[in-house]
């Protein structure tokens, strides 16, 4: 086999590989060889370091010239092109403001047309005078008008034709690309006039192949379309391949953990009892068809002897963890031990508490009041006392525990399972992909532990395979009948009836012998975002939400309190407050006098956003509600109506009735599907970062693909990657997408596992 580079590929119509030997490709040139120093400047703000890059960056429209017209036939209103010859050019100084009106005088076969230009510097004059001499031929392009009867258009795009391009290139698209500082496009586009001029260097990503297989053409041909038009449709191809590009790498590196994940053993869990059956005789209920199809589908996945990452997502209430429960159960029933990741304290508590509730007697190993097949259930967080971290350790490490929850002290180096076989992680947006696979390395003798990865914030399945490529989707879609379910309102409070009737609506709950949740942005009045009080996810913590413009300063948890505690309208009920900067002894007690009953209303950060289980609990009020997210709204609001009682929440805003601001959550409001109401979020936020840690910006991730729009590339993009990886698991013999996946790791997050 002779000297260059090998590819490999795949034919369209077999599965053998054929190994191809062609010459090594010339590297492309450098940015700053082929580019002016203005032209360098431009590009590099940006963002572009190389030709690679520069050429992927899509101009954000089209400047198209409207149809070619006879002067004699423009209508007013309509988008026109003309080809005319300059017959005469005059300017004068504008009457009512500074600068100069310049009037020309164009004419074709049909009649005379006033091209008019107001123009505020006196070089812009010159400017058009150079191009624009009479008897000069030029395509003029722009919305007709008329001045006193005669045909006119108003500072109109124009192409001199007179040794330049000829009428069908002076009609195609020109592009409109982004620009930073003061940057012009003309500069911009001869850039990537120049850059184009290149294309034919650069190192396709995606195989031949599977280009011809998905009719897109190869990566030169696509970037002439992008820059370079003869009309739309060639953009749009264009466009069509770098989206495809954008989907196959992401999908190669998902296909490429999936493939070290089946080189990798795991532990089978395939025993059915005996805790799994005692706990299903214990459940206060019964479970829907729904759970019982996800618990045999989790099941059959996690008895593979290699490991299984799967995940559950449903609705707020739907019964994820008790299905979670049951496949832990399925591990220590197997003989091994289960872990359960939180992503909060707070929430890591509620856990073991209930789950310690739910197991009675079948989490009390070691004890008199314990069953024969019992197991131990351990609590793991930073901040226990060091003596109740030493004894939890023991227990980890010798077995003993089969059930451990915790925090992120779950991943800290002096954590040591004695044989763990499933993971479960619960609040799958709060963690990076790292953190999950960072647990793939606690199974015992080289194994890989089975994970499932929870989330109440449910995504459309479509975008759930490009979001978590690596994860194989279970969603529950049924709602417990057991839940009493929620309404939700926006308040203006700017209306001071309506104010009045929310709290008093509160009263009046508490006063039938419920409970009620209020909900504060900030820990104290006007604290900034990124306080101290941020918690675990950033925006999703209790620094959440931005200062909305026009809005009153954020609210906080203890003034909150302090101001409902002089309030006549709640007189006499009790008041307490949980925020995450209170010791952990306060917010255990303040969740145990909430969970218990000795608390009517508990005013609270966002700490309570998920995982939090009062039953009794059926109004909240949700203060500065423009400064939560979609999905936070809905978590939150999951937390009353959560047993017999309807739950009643109020959305209350500072902001003008008719604000987006307000219009947005009417809109949340009014819809109670989470899977609908999250499928906005990941409209306006965007999906995150999919391979690294960061969990929002779609900008930061994605330039061309739509995850919600571009289904249909994301599946294809997701077989055809499988395939590749299937033959070529280190893509040796794809250079180009090798380098276009250690690119989009790097950019993720630089510490990212690479697989």
């Amino acid at each position: 086999m002779s000297e260059g580079r090998i590819d490999l590929v795949l034919p369209s119509d077999a599965d053998p590989l054929v190994v191809q030997d062609r010459p090594a490709a010339p590297a492309p040139p450098p940015l700053d060889v082929i580019l002016s120093g203005k032209e360098l400047t431009a590009v590099r703000a940006l963002g572009a370091v190389d030709l690679d890059g520069l050429l992927r960056i899509a101009p954000r429209r089209y400047v198209v010239p409207g149809p070619l017209a006879r002067i004699a036939d423009i209508t007013a209103g309509e988008e026109i092109s003309a080809v005319v010859t300059v017959r005469d050019v005059r300017d004068r100084p504008m009457r009512a403001r500074r600068g100069s009106l310049l009037l020309v005088t164009v004419e074709d076969s049909s009649g005379p047309l006033t091209l008019t230009f107001f123009l505020a510097r006196g070089h812009l004059v010159e400017y058009h005078r150079r191009f624009l001499r009479p008897g000069v031929r030029i395509l003029v392009s722009g919305t007709a008008g008329e001045h006193r009867g005669e045909p006119q258009i108003v500072h109109p795009d124009y192409v001199v034709l007179d040794d330049g391009p000829t009428i069908d290139e002076a009609m195609r698209p020109v592009p409109v690309y982004p620009l930073r500082g003061k940057t012009t496009q003309k500069t911009m586009r001869a850039a990537f006039a120049t850059a184009l001029e290149h294309a034919d260097v650069l190192t396709p990503v995606v195989p031949e192949t599977v280009l011809r297989s998905q009719g897109l053409p190869p990566l030169a041909e696509a970037l002439r379309l992008l820059h370079a038009p003869r009309e739309e449709a060639d953009a749009q191809r264009g466009l069509a391949h770098l989206r495809f590009e954008e989907a196959f790498v992401l999908q190669a590196i998902f296909a490429q953990r999936r493939a070290a994940d089946d080189l990798t053993p795991a532990p089978a869990l395939t025993a059915a009892g005996p805790l799994q059956i005692r706990l299903r005789e214990r459940l206060p209920f019964t479970l829907t068809a729904g759970q019982e199809q996800v618990t045999e589908q989790i099941a059959e996945r996690i008895a593979r002897d290699r490991p299984t990452s799967v995940l559950l997502e449903g609705d707020v209430g739907s019964g994820k963890t008790v299905l979670a429960l049951l496949a832990m159960l399925r591990a220590v029933d197997s003989g091994h031990q289960a872990a359960l990741l939180a992503p909060t304290e707070v929430l890591a508590e509620q856990h073991h508490r209930t789950i310690t509730e739910l197991l009675g007697e079948l989490g009390r190993a070691g004890r008199l009041d314990g069953v024969p097949e019992a197991t131990s259930v351990r609590l793991l967080t930073g901040s226990q006392r060091t003596a109740d971290r030493r004894r939890t350790l023991l227990d980890v490490v010798s077995g003993e525990a089969g059930l451990v929850i915790g925090t992120h002290a779950l991943l800290t180096e002096g954590v040591e399972f004695s044989s763990l076989g499933l993971v479960v992680i619960d609040e799958q947006h709060r963690f990076g992909v790292d953190h999950r696979r960072a647990l793939r390395r606690r199974g015992a003798d080289g194994s890989s532990p089975h994970v499932i990865v929870m989330t109440a914030t449910p995504i459309p399945r479509s975008a759930a395979l490009a979001i978590v490529g690596d994860l194989d989707v279970l969603t529950l879609t049924e709602m417990p009948a057991r839940r009493a379910g929620t309404e939700s309102f926006l308040v203006p409070e700017r209306l001071p009836a309506w104010e009045d009737r929310m709290w008093r609506r509160v009263a009046e709950e508490v006063r039938t012998g419920r409970q009620a949740f209020v909900v504060c942005p900030r820990i104290i009045d006007g604290e900034a975002a990124d306080g101290a009080g941020q918690g675990a996810g950033g925006a999703g913590g209790e620094g959440a939400g931005g200062q909305t413009e026009g809005a009153d300063p954020p609210r906080g948890v203890e003034q909150t309190l302090e101001r409902l505690a002089a309030d006549p309208r709640l007189a006499g009920l009790r008041l307490g407050m949980l925020h995450g900067r209170m010791s952990t002894e306060d917010k255990q007690e303040a969740m145990r006098a909430m969970s218990g009953g000795e608390l009517d209303v508990l005013v609270a950060t966002t700490v309570i956003e998920v995982g939090v289980d009062v039953p009794n609990a059926s109004a909240m009020v949700i203060c500065d509600a423009e400064r939560f997210g979609i999905s936070q709204l809905h978590q939150l609001r999951g937390r009353v109506g959560r047993g017999e009682h309807p739950g009643i929440v109020f959305l209350a805003t500072t902001a003008p009735p008719e604000s987006e601001a307000a219009e947005h959550l009417r809109a949340i409001a009014a819809t109670r599907d989470g899977f609908e109401l999250a499928r906005l979020d990941l409209e306006r936020r965007g999906v995150g970062d999919l391979v690294g840690t960061r969990q929002s910006g779609l900008h930061a991730t994605l330039r061309h693909l739509d995850m919600l729009a571009d289904t249909d590339v994301v599946d294809a993009a997701r077989q055809q990657a499988a395939r590749v990886v299937e033959h070529d698991p280190d893509l040796d013999a794809h250079p180009g997408l090798a380098r276009a996946v250690a690119d989009r790791l790097r950019d993720a997050d630089p510490d990212v596992e690479r697989t």
